[in-house]
């Protein structure tokens, strides 16, 4: 069971995992491991299945889909029958609103987080077996140095989740940079069983000069059955706040912001319960943080 903590609420939750049981086989048994190896984790596998999911047959599981999850479609912008593949429903749109205070951190989507102060890019950092070599994760040093002791967040995007990824700021973006790479799941289950697991799948980088938060390394990392991630902003353009930046289709993914020293505080429940080795259930546009003041 993943154990998941609900602000609103205060208390745990347990995760709805999709393909819950193929996951376990998969990431746990000796078959399963050699077929994720040979098969499951290579590009043309997941690419596969995105053809499916952009197929109209597809659209037939959305229902199923919605009721299984309990998924709200109340916040999409398209209704339920205008949904012409399972891709076109897994990407829609959500309108929801953000805390626009320009001194306050937002979430840059959907999903479950987990924050870390004072990174240490040559460490391995672990949470329920979780593992990161932070300066691996870019093909640039010089950029991933300026980050060092900086704060690292990662946003899992649960396939359940809307899959849409904005901008924490106003500011502007460069161009987005492409590392080859694999299709692991990014499921708990299977960031226990592959170390460095963000290290080595296909993921895309960007440097935003945001106005109140300093530089920001943004990652987006793909996974098993995300077949594409596509950056909708254009670079070196100004964007506000809440503006999109792209989205993934199907599968799980993780977004990944790091910034340096000193320019944010993340709110102290989401450093407690990471800590405590729990993510923490936030929304695009939700405060999850501010600007740190400089004494």
């Amino acid at each position: 069971m993943i154990k998941i903590y609900n602000r609103e609420t205060k208390k745990y939750e347990t995760e709805q995992v999709v393909g819950n049981t193929y996951l376990k086989w998969t990431y746990s048994s000796p078959v399963g491991m050699k077929l994720l190896e040979l098969i499951v984790k290579k590009k043309l596998f997941s690419k596969l299945y995105g053809f499916f999911c952009d197929s109209k047959i597809s659209k037939k599981k959305i229902p199923s889909f919605i009721s299984d999850f309990g998924i709200d479609i109340s916040l999409c912008e398209k209704k339920l029958e205008q949904f012409e593949s399972f891709n076109d429903f897994f990407t829609r749109k959500h309108t929801r609103p953000i805390d626009s205070a320009l001194g306050l951190l937002i979430s840059p989507g959907d999903g479950k987080l987990v924050a870390y102060d004072n990174i240490d890019l040559n460490k391995l950092v672990q949470i329920k077996g979780y593992t990161y070599s932070f300066s691996n994760l870019i093909d640039d040093t010089s950029i991933a140095s300026k980050f060092s002791e900086g704060t690292c967040l990662i946003l899992r995007l649960s396939p359940t989740d809307c899959h849409r990824f904005y901008f924490i700021d106003n500011g502007i973006c460069e161009e987005t940079k492409k590392i080859k790479g694999d299709y692991y799941s990014v499921n708990p289950i299977a960031l226990k069983a592959v170390t460095e697991l963000f290290c080595k799948n296909k993921r895309e980088w960007s440097v935003f000069h945001s106005d109140n938060f300093g530089d920001v390394l943004c990652i987006e990392v793909g996974a098993t059955f995300v077949g594409s991630i596509i950056q909708t902003y254009s670079p070196r353009k100004r964007v506000k706040k809440g503006d999109e930046k792209g989205y993934f289709k199907f599968g799980g993914s993780t977004t990944l912001l790091f910034f340096e020293k000193g320019k944010v505080r993340i709110d102290e429940d989401i450093i407690v319960q990471t800590n405590k080795g729990y993510e923490t259930s936030v929304v695009m546009g939700e405060k999850i943080g501010e600007k740190a003041i400089i004494e």
